[in-house]
């Protein structure tokens, strides 16, 4: 699948802007970005739900806005919000889906792999938010997909079945089916994708494999800890190295970043110490996935 300069706007707001990304066979590509970034846009442009307003989109060798008949039996979709009839039975959605492929997978297989054998009869708007997640999924798959669409696939789901979408995206790379996903779990991502691409105001920011767009340029690293809220870390940075820089990001989240040896970690420690507090969940190690996300597209909520 390749999109090259694709623009989609929404009377005087542009949702896309120019956004290029490319994804080649049998590997999984993560698109993150802030609510409001364009990424559902951007999957509904790709699947044929949506028309661009510039740019070209190839999917398989086909431009879904004008080869949607000839495309739609070789894609899979899983949308955000399910799309499934809210009286329809689970057991018979699937059903139908199957029956409009050529070379379909067994209904009930699917629905037993995904937990829903117990709620085939169950009308959908009965069943709950995960099982309805299971349930599009299903959709998506049943028809032996060349390129899947997973509009975030593991949202609401616990997690015992989100770990069984990873196995199934994983299988499905196996098998040399695409995959283009988006999520908010940035867990996921690392742990799925080959290629990421990062957007924000419907714009590239960063692409790359995940080790990549983690890797740092220097030696420096991260350390994180646990402890009391709101405390005064002025005394803590003035015994660090100049290169370090300690942010809370959350409450009770702190973040220590630059130059990390065994001394940092002993002033750290030691200065916890010195406020009657332990530090939890110390750990050092290379910027996440996360990290990466939050310095490009920052911290405020959207």
């Amino acid at each position: 699948m390749d999109v090259s300069g694709l623009v989609r706007r929404f009377g005087t707001t542009t949702a896309v802007d120019g956004l290029a990304l490319r994804l080649e066979q049998g590997t999984v590509l993560a698109l993150l970005g802030p609510n409001g970034a364009g990424k559902t846009t951007t999957v509904e442009i790709c699947s044929g739900f949506q028309r661009a307003d510039g740019g070209s989109v190839n999917v398989l060798g086909l431009d879904p806005a004008v080869h949607g008949e000839k495309l739609r039996p070789r894609v899979g979709v899983m949308p955000q919000g399910g799309g499934a009839y809210p009286g329809v039975r689970a057991g018979e959605m699937l059903a139908l889906v199957a029956s409009c492929a050529a070379n379909p997978l067994s209904p009930d297989w699917l629905l037993d792999v995904l937990g829903l054998a117990s709620v085939a009869r169950t009308p959908f708007k009965r069943l709950s938010g995960g099982q309805q997640q299971r349930l599009s999924l299903a959709c998506a798959l049943v028809g032996r997909p060349e390129l899947v669409f997973l509009d975030e696939p593991t949202a609401g789901l616990d997690p015992q079945a989100r770990r069984l979408v990873w196995e199934l995206v994983g299988a499905l790379r196996t098998d040399g089916v695409s995959v283009l996903l988006t999520t908010h779990i940035m867990e996921e991502a690392e742990e799925l994708a080959d290629q990421v691409v990062i957007i924000d105001h419907g714009r590239v920011v960063a692409e790359g494999s995940p080790r990549q767009l983690t890797a740092e340029s220097s030696d420096a690293a991260r350390l994180r800890f646990r402890a009391r809220p709101g405390m005064d870390t002025s005394q803590l940075c003035a015994a660090l190295p100049a290169d370090c820089r300690i942010d809370e990001h959350a409450p009770g989240a702190y973040l220590l970043s630059g130059s990390i040896d065994p001394q940092v970690v002993s002033a750290v420690t030691t200065w916890c110490a010195q406020q009657g507090v332990l530090a939890e969940e110390l750990h050092v190690g290379r910027r996440s996935l996360e990290d990466v996300f939050l310095e490009l597209t920052g911290r405020e909520l959207r």
